[in-house]
């Protein structure tokens, strides 16, 4: 047996073959699979390794490999957690990339798989840490922060540990509090509700209440009173003291070391792809960022060294420990990591894949271990993508110097070349009265003059619509669906009809080749539905003929349909649409591939041969939603991984790219004049992505505002309308979600405090509650030191007031904290403390005036790290379990099966399959199937050809 074959690790027999994650935690120095219902439990005396599998292009797997290391973990786990990951590595074909992962210190993307948090606990198993009691419920406060994902960390439960700058989760065994500093981060604040949803459905089986204390508006409420009581009655708290965690590491100018020996030693040379030598391992310096490539033939053993002598050079230079440290084999860089090159060529590498997923196969096959999840995928269905909703109202108008010209109805769908055009769409969509779909489409031969007054006149009408239509730009050849679809049909034709195109070939002297009806010209039909079906105007010569598609070619007063002998039924009838639209009544002669007469051969110049090759369409690659930011005038992007419509904070510009297109998305609180810079900031992603990614710099461009999303772009999310039909601040919006729309919450005045009035209110609250025990609910769960009794509660609420008659005589601006505000309607029906109760609870309180409060509820997340569906997922998978009550074989329900089974839904072959086939083949339960947005569905269909 090969070497590899004896350092094959048991532990990681099969991984890495379904999408998903896998978690291993070290122990005696060995990985150890841990079960799914431990996913969310890391402990702090630990070491864990974690995979993340993920879909790639042309159906090989992408992979992700963290090392976690807890704080209290030892030198000799953490060093077998490193290794044992570069041994994973060598497993799945040494193309993942390896991420140290240090405790309260992780990468977004290792956070992306477990929101909205993870919790880590105290102990461990391997270090010979007690594990942690779970039985006896513990009051403790957490500081949360981030607002992406969110970095939750256990603090002393004491008033020293609170400040004006951060916000704080008090979980008590009867309540969770959520204390805002006031100034704290308005999307910070949005993000610790999702952890206090998922603490009181993990922790609370869903049936605790929940507050919201605000940092600086006191107010007499019984919630604030009950807050402060809790830390020994109402003081002054003091500011924030910077720890080891505030420090944020600052990115440097990236600077190239080479690693020879396990030595890092600097390279005199510049900063590109050619420096790089594929039998070498180098460190890339980025301060905030360290990065090791790893050349493609560079054996295991030099990659385990090299990746420890990155810790030790971040080590040497006193970085701090958020100082992330990334592995990256040859042919699987990440963005951040070439984007520290001006550019990254494509195509001077062998490709990686298919060398990859054969070793991988390969081996696995040596070892016994199924490869289904190497091999390559099964081949792709096509898909229809979502369609704007038909019967809407087209306009177009083509631009004609400064000025639009409209274009006659009898010529909507005709396009030239030299031309650029405004194309409005107004069409119904859902409830509302009209949605729009406003494009500028420029021609691959306009003038740049042309293009520019497109572009303000779209801008123009757009803005005159109060921004509500999606607003696109579009460069011929590169036509959406939804663009091709609202026109039936679509041709592009050569040459152009503005002044400004017929002006630039007289000046150029150049032949003028605008189509008329009276030029010879050959039109090629391709295309199978609505979405794709279109026209273009090509050479006319008999080398521009494809077997596989169908041609009209028009010669004076007759029109040929010439059907290619691979042509689909589809292109013909679309080729006799196309001639109607182009010469209506002329009488069309038809040529079949083989049979063409010399009086069709005569205007292409003669017969010669031309090919048969069948186009490729383009390969399907997952989204990626970035935020950007400019460094020192330098555009950076950086991604949101595992992005759900949570993601979409109303404060921000972010960036969808699905590789078919780019949208900008743009919240309703970005300030105006930013708003206005969205296409700007769209065309420097584009041509950054065309520089590093290989995106095409003609891809559409689209400006989406938030509350007008189209459905081809809700579709890459798991969209709920009820987020999306939500008003205010992030924060506002969550508040409205989590307590119902009834709630309004104040804004906070630059963190000034609400003054002695408010404050000595609150304390008086605080003292009655202490003093009548009816209208105040019973004390939550005491801190570690015990309870207190009623006598120590009024003592602290005594010593509360006192604190703040003294404070307003002295002139302390103290700041204490606010309540959540409610509507005066809404107030005068409702208790003083906000609850949100059970299912049950909420359903036996319907006829109540509550019901509106507790009926819309943010979904919590599993612990798969996805987000629990919306309603129409849960019915989706519930209609589908009672449909489908007869089960067949996964090889019969196959699109290519070899024995089909009939009479069921073709659309819905995969609810056919019993609950344990399907997560034999998936990976995933049903449930968790049908919790994904469409589009993960359907890859995962067409993976394995049940789609």
């Amino acid at each position: 047996m090969s070497s590899p074959a004896k350092a094959l690790e048991p532990a990681f027999q099969g991984a890495g073959q379904r999408v998903g994650t896998e978690i291993w935690r070290i122990e005696n120095f060995q990985p150890v699979p841990l079960p799914k219902s431990d996913y969310r439990k890391f402990y702090s005396g630990d070491s864990y390794i974690l995979l993340q599998t993920s879909p790639g292009k042309g159906g090989a797997y992408l992979y992700d490999i963290h090392f976690w290391l807890g704080k209290d973990t030892s030198q000799d786990e953490a060093g077998t957690a490193a290794i044992k990951t570069v041994e994973l590595d060598a497993i799945l074909g040494g193309r993942a990339v390896q991420h140290r992962e240090l405790q309260g210190h992780e990468s977004d993307k290792f956070l992306s798989y477990f929101k909205p948090c993870i919790i880590p606990l105290e102990g461990g198993v391997a270090s010979g840490f007690k594990e942690a009691e779970e039985e006896e419920f513990e009051t403790r406060l957490y500081i949360c922060r981030g607002k992406r994902v969110v970095r939750l960390k256990q603090v002393p439960f004491s008033r020293s540990s609170l400040n004006h700058d951060d916000v704080f989760i008090l979980d008590t065994k009867g309540k969770i509090y959520q204390f805002n500093g006031a100034n704290s981060n308005i999307q910070e604040r949005a993000k610790a509700l999702e952890v206090i949803q998922y603490l009181k459905e993990k922790y609370h089986e869903g049936m605790c209440d929940v507050a919201i204390v605000d940092d600086g508006k006191l107010q007499a409420e019984t919630d604030s009173g009950e807050f402060w009581l809790l830390f020994g009655g109402f003081a002054p708290i003091g500011k924030k003291v910077a720890t080891e965690d505030d420090i944020v590491p600052e990115k440097t100018p990236p600077k190239l070391y080479s690693i020879i020996d396990g030595q890092v030693k600097d390279v005199d040379c510049e900063l590109s792809k050619s420096s790089l030598e594929n039998n070498k391992c180098y460190l890339l310096d980025c301060g905030a960022e360290v990065f090791v490539w790893v050349g493609r033939v560079t054996q295991v053993e030099e990659r385990k060294v090299a990746i420890q002598a990155a810790e030790d050079f971040v080590a040497s230079q006193n970085r701090p420990k958020s100082t992330h440290i990334l592995r990256l084999i040859q042919g699987y860089e990440t963005h951040s990591f070439k984007s520290n090159f001006d550019s990254w060529p494509l195509g001077s590498a062998p490709s990686v894949a298919e060398e990859g997923r054969g070793k991988v196969a390969a081996f696995l096959k040596q070892q016994g271990v199924g490869v289904k999840g190497a091999s390559k995928s099964a081949p792709v269905n096509e898909e229809v993508p979502p369609l704007l909703d038909g019967g809407g109202k087209i306009e177009v108008w083509r631009i004609n110097g400064s000025a639009k010209t409209p274009v006659p109805v009898e010529d909507i769908g005709k396009f030239f070349s030299g031309d650029c055009y405004v194309v409005l769409y107004t069409y119904h969509s859902n409830d509302r009265k009209e949605d729009y779909y406003l494009c500028c489409w420029i021609g691959k031969d306009s003038i740049e003059e042309d293009q520019k007054i497109a572009a303000q006149l779209a801008t123009t009408m757009c803005n005159s619509m109060k921004g509500r239509p999606v607003q696109g730009r579009i460069l011929q050849g590169k036509e959406p669906p939804q663009f091709i679809a609202i026109f039936q049909p679509m041709v592009d034709l050569k040459g152009g009809m503005s002044s400004g195109y017929k002006n630039y070939v007289a000046d150029k002297g150049l032949n003028d080749e605008t189509y008329t009806a009276d030029s010879v010209a050959l039109v090629r039909i391709s295309g199978t539905s609505v979405h794709n079906n279109k026209a273009v105007q090509v050479d006319a010569v008999a080398t521009s003929l494809n077997s596989y598609e169908c041609f009209l070619l028009q010669s004076g007063s007759s029109i040929f349909s010439w059907h290619g002998n691979q042509s689909t039924f589809e292109q013909q009838q679309l080729a006799a649409i196309v001639a109607e639209f182009l010469r209506p009544g002329v009488t069309v002669k038809h040529a079949k591939e083989g049979t063409e007469s010399s009086a069709f051969w005569f205007p292409l110049g003669g017969k010669q041969s031309y090919t048969s090759k069948k186009v490729s369409p383009d390969v399907v690659r997952d989204p990626h939603l970035f935020a950007f930011s400019f460094n020192k005038g330098k555009f950076e992007v950086e991604e949101i991984y595992n992005f759900a419509q949570d993601d979409l904070l109303t404060e921000d510009i972010l960036i969808l790219d699905t590789h078919a297109e780019v949208f900008v998305w743009v919240g309703q609180s970005v300030d105006p004049k930013e708003k206005q810079n969205a296409f700007e900031i769209g065309q420097k992603y584009v041509d950054m992505a065309a520089s590093l990614e290989g995106l095409s710099p003609n891809v559409p461009l689209y400006k989406v505002t938030e509350g007008n999303e189209p459905c081809f772009f809700t579709t890459y999310f798991s969209w709920d309308p009820a987020k999306a039909s939500a008003q205010g601040n992030s924060f506002q919006k969550k508040v409205m979600l989590f307590f119902g729309a009834g709630h309004a919450v104040e804004e906070k005045s630059n963190g000034s405090n609400s003054g002695g009035k408010t404050q000595r209110a609150s304390a008086l609250a605080a003292l009655n509650s202490a003093f009548h025990s009816s209208p105040v609910p019973k004390p939550v769960s005491a801190p570690r030191s015990g309870g207190k009794s009623k006598g120590s509660q009024r003592a602290a609420a005594v010593a509360a007031l006192s604190s703040v008659l003294t404070a307003e005589k002295s002139g302390s601006p103290d700041v204490s904290p606010v309540r959540l505000s409610t509507s005066p309607s809404v107030e005068a029906s409702r208790p003083a403390t906000t609850k949100i109760g059970s299912p049950q609870e909420v359903e036996n309180s319907k006829e109540s005036s509550e019901v509106k409060e507790t009926e819309t509820v943010e979904p919590f997340v599993e612990a798969n790290g996805e987000e629990s569906e919306p309603k129409r997922e849960r019915e989706q998978y519930e209609n589908d379990s009672e449909s489908s009550q007869t089960k067949f074989h996964y090889e019969q329900l196959k699109a290519k099966s070899d024995n089909p089974v009939t009479g069921i839904d073709f659309k819905r072959r995969e609810a056919y399959l019993s609950d344990e086939e399907f997560q034999v083949v998936f990976g995933i339960t049903k449930e968790a199937f049908y919790k994904l947005p469409k589009w993960k569905q359907d890859m995962q269909k067409k993976k394995f050809d049940l789609f």
